[in-house]
């Protein structure tokens, strides 16, 4: 007999008709012969209520209060629903994050999940009980009551899933399942039947709204499947698995990001510590930092931008000021009227032209680019706010993510039958014994020490401008790996890339020719770099690998030249002599960590 979760959430069970809507699926399962353990959220808008009630009586609520009121919602459901269960005749225990044993850290109201116990969960099961669990909370070691912050009961739902080694996590919700977009911004977006595991952490992270990406991390960690359903209706819905739908495709999805802020840092003093001096306060406060792009050094002094989510803006500010003053520079244009759009695809590393044809699209709707970061499967831009729905939709158009592949997967859900008949992975079960289950898990430390450098400084900023260089890069049959660009206060900007250090000659024959079309544009080249990678699960919700990185360099004297991070790996590029030297200054720093 086989385990499944099943994780209902707010909206799915708003009101006593939604509840008992959701008992009835989860008795179906029961009736199919699985052991079926649910979890819910808070009803509806009853966490935002909570919050509202407890800033009318204190302006700053003490966090750990706030983890009292707040897990207080999730047993109001977890109650119902037991409630609903038993009388359609079947049996229900309710328990709470403590009463199952979920134990976390204690970061009050962003707390982490370390361990779950399993015994009291599988006796209730093998005693016929469908078993209802309260996402969003834990205990600490102190028993004090913690909540998991956004996506928590997606996030317990899936760990549930892994340390009971279920056939599947099954996430309800108000959509159909994974869209190559959001359907609620964009209608023309498409059901995806099947998502890669890494596509999904990006989209994730990108603001796609179906799935927070620390449940999509469980689930690769763990190799968990997720079947993300609609709990109005029948659809079959989405699978997150190891594959995605269509193996090769350039592009599986779009997303945008819109209330992002942009801050700009001018003359800073380049040294080995300037990153570090610079994102170590930001991590302290708990700041979350997406896009960094760093101008080539001139001059021993360097630009740097980087983008933080809207509300934080002043935040950030406050907290690099002092810093930016002891680098002898000074804190740029700043705005917080961007958006970041991107597109997703595991293809796209081994394909000519994909980021050519971003931009072209971009420049014919006559959309400007303010930044642009790569990884291997993401490409983003940073645009003006009011124009991020038009952006998404020209890129969404430009890669059809509305039409469905003509090799597209038929039968997606082959996958969840297979594992139904298999003996849990050795490897799996060992990665839960006596190990921090959301802590920081790295795969590799690599180098790559056979890519050259090519920038361009005082690009007008202005629609078409990367397209063209694009363009001449892809018709040359140059493969570019990493993109980074950033425009300055005068609305000029530096673009740098990496190209295979066997192109180098014409590449940059390529970029001079390109270049000297662009008034006032410069090109410099730069043979022997080095590009370090350290790639792994989690590595941007655990904003202090970061940290751990340029601290790990900079004791080494390693100056950064290049930068570019996703949910699954961080790249930077440093001068190629020190390259060794870096890899293995990472390898010691993440040891503990590596897998």
């Amino acid at each position: 007999m086989g385990i499944v979760v099943q994780k209902f959430g707010g909206t799915s069970v708003a009101n006593s008709q939604l509840i008992l809507s959701a008992a009835r699926k989860a008795i179906r399962a029961h009736q199919e012969g699985q052991q079926v353990v649910v979890v819910v959220s808070a009803m509806g808008k009853n966490t935002d209520h909570l919050i509202e009630l407890a800033h009318e009586v204190n302006e700053n609520p003490p966090t750990r209060e706030m983890d009292m009121l707040l897990s207080t919602g999730e047993q109001v459901s977890v109650a119902l629903m037991a409630m609903a269960i038993d009388s359609l005749g079947y049996k229900a225990v309710s328990l709470t994050g403590g009463q199952i044993g979920i134990r976390t850290d204690s970061s009050h109201t962003k707390a982490r999940i370390k361990s779950i116990s399993t015994e009291r969960v599988k006796k209730l099961l093998d005693e016929g009980n469908i078993v209802i669990a309260a996402g969003f909370q834990g205990i600490d070691e102190n028993f004090d009551i913690t909540t998991l912050g956004r996506g928590g009961s997606d996030t317990t739902a899936v760990a549930l899933a892994a340390v009971l080694d279920a056939e599947t996590c099954e996430i309800y919700t108000d959509v159909d399942g994974v869209y190559t977009t959001d359907p609620r911004i964009l209608p023309e977006a498409r059901l995806a039947r099947k998502v890669s595991y890494d596509e999904m952490l990006e989209l994730a992270s990108l603001g796609a709204g179906v799935m927070h990406s620390r449940s999509i991390e469980f689930g690769k960690k763990f190799d968990v499947p997720i079947h993300v359903r609609s709990s109005l209706s029948d659809v079959p819905g989405s699978v997150i698995v190891n594959e995605p739908e269509v193996v090769g495709a350039v592009v599986s999805g779009a997303a945008m990001t819109k209330d992002e802020a942009r801050v700009t840092l001018r003359g800073i003093d380049n040294q080995p510590e300037t990153m570090l001096r610079i994102f170590e306060p930001i991590a302290n406060k708990k700041i979350s930092v997406d896009m960094i792009v760093q101008g080539t050094p001139s001059k021993g002094r360097t630009t740097l931008a980087f983008t933080v989510p809207r509300n934080e803006l002043a935040l950030t500010l406050k907290t690099v000021r002092p810093v930016v003053e002891q680098l002898g520079g000074e804190i740029g244009e700043c705005s917080d009227q961007v958006s970041k759009v991107s597109v997703v695809g595991l293809g796209m590393a081994e394909q000519y032209g994909v980021a050519e044809r971003m931009f072209r699209a971009l420049s014919i709707a006559g959309i400007n680019i303010q930044m642009i970061t790569t990884s291997e499967i993401k490409i983003s831009v940073l645009v003006d706010r009011n124009e991020s729905l038009r952006a998404l939709r020209t890129v969404h158009e430009e890669f059809k993510l509305h039409q469905l592949p003509e090799n597209a997967v038929t039968d997606p859900f082959t996958t969840l039958a297979k594992r139904r008949s298999r003996v849990a992975p050795v490897e799996v079960i060992s990665r839960l014994q006596g190990v921090d289950m959301e802590g920081l898990t790295i795969d590799d430390v690599l180098l790559d020490d056979q890519q050259s450098r090519i920038t361009f400084g005082n690009l007008p900023c202005q629609p078409g401008v990367a397209a063209q260089i694009f363009s001449a890069f892809s018709q040359g049959r140059i493969f570019v790996d990493m993109i980074v660009q950033n425009t300055d206060d005068q609305n000029r900007s530096d673009l740098s890339i990496t190209v295979p250090r066997n192109q180098f000659r014409e590449a940059l024959a390529v970029a001079n020719t390109v270049g000297g079309s662009l008034p006032g544009a410069t090109v410099v080249g730069k043979e022997e770099i080095a590009k370090l990678v350290v790639a792994g699960i989690g590595l941007r919700s655990h904003t202090g690998m970061a940290i751990t990185m340029f601290r790990a360099l900079a004791e080494c004297g390693i100056s950064l030249e290049m930068i570019s991070t996703s949910e699954v790996r961080v790249n930077v590029v440093v001068d190629g002599s020190v390259g060794r030297a870096g890899l293995d200054a990472l390898r010691t720093a993440f040891a503990k960590a590596l897998r």
